[in-house]
């Protein structure tokens, strides 16, 4: 087996980064149990952030980044895995402060992998990656806490980012009626595309409001802003319903009253996708596996090579970038 290989390389001098496609060797990587060779990695909000040297998510350069990573471990030293299984790999610290899935290989422990299911080939898992995990995992919660599809729509701000786009599909494939807030006029049609049953303009719920409570509009919401989104959509809850919140694009502040609490029984779920269980992992995975067909998350990603990321991650922090994107890496 070669000893090189390809990744994306952030280096740092003083305050610049700089990306670049490198050669590095495997005995560059952190000693774990596995060594799995990447065959597929997708992009994430937070790959752009590392990529771009935010210490809230790598604290030291140079780095390979990447928080996603489906391949085929070619060494273990872990009696849980063998030579030739494929594995995917999200969360923990992958990508952030231990060489990432934008490289041809990781190594990683053997409590961060889990064994691909049936039914589902590699290059499908990254139609989903962590954006589609975090999708699924806030969906869970709000099922769990009673919602069904007659108690009304349930809106789903950041609609055309990963988990965004993720969460309308698998909502509307759950019979489920969406809105999608966006501030991106010209993907109405995509959104629609996906499953949105309509559109609302994000500044409608970014910009203040200082009423505690609103219009009640909405059974349930996924958040991936914060800030005064996440105010707002609060304030629109139905009684009795739930926002799962997964993000801060906006912000990691917001305001609130206990009035939507306390006077319409509103639920506040948070989502965590990095730290959670294996076994948690694994039920997601194996949803998507249990999936009768593929073809809207096909129409939520585009596919790139490793060479057509720095563009890609350049575009993301400036908003501008696809929905989703599945990185061939091997």
């Amino acid at each position: 087996m070669t000893t090189s290989y390809k990744s994306l390389w952030i280096e740092a001098a003083d305050d610049n980064f700089t990306q670049s496609i490198a050669t590095r060797d495997i005995s560059q990587l952190p000693q774990h149990e596995l060594l799995i060779e990447v065959h597929y990695s997708s992009l994430n909000f937070k790959d752009a952030l590392s990529a771009s040297g935010n210490k809230g998510v790598t604290r030291t350069f140079p780095h390979q980044p990447g928080i996603d990573a489906a391949g085929i471990i070619v060494e273990s030293a872990s009696a849980e895995f063998n030579v030739g299984d494929e594995v995917i790999v999200t969360g923990y610290d992958l990508g952030m402060n231990t060489a990432g899935g934008l490289g041809q290989f990781i190594r990683v422990p053997a409590n961060w992998a889990i064994k691909k299911p049936e039914g589902i080939s590699l290059r499908q898992t990254m139609l989903f990656g962590t954006a589609g995990l975090t999708a699924e995992l806030c969906i869970q919660k709000l099922l769990r806490m009673g919602l069904t599809p007659e108690q009304g729509s349930v809106l789903v701000t950041g609609a055309t980012g990963g988990v965004g786009s993720m969460a309308i599909a698998l909502l509307a494939q759950r019979g489920f009626s969406v809105v999608a807030s966006s501030g991106k006029p010209d993907k109405h049609n995509y959104l629609a595309s996906i499953g949105a049953d309509s559109c609302i303009d994000r500044n409608t719920l970014s910009d203040e409001n200082k009423k505690p409570m609103l219009k009640e509009i909405y059974a349930a919401a996924i958040d991936v802003a914060g800030g005064n989104t996440l105010s707002n959509v609060l304030k629109q809850i139905k009684a009795g319903g739930s926002v799962a919140m997964c993000g801060l694009v906006e912000s990691h502040k917001f305001s609130a009253t206990v009035m939507p609490f306390i006077l319409r029984g509103i639920n506040l779920l948070g989502v965590d996708s990095v730290e959670i269980s294996l076994q948690q992992k694994q039920q997601v995975w194996n949803n998507f596996a249990a999936l009768s067909s593929y073809d809207v998350f096909e129409n939520i990603n585009t596919d790139i090579t490793l060479n057509d990321v720095p563009e890609q991650l350049l575009a993301i922090l400036s908003g501008k970038g696809h929905s989703h994107s599945i990185v061939t890496i091997k």
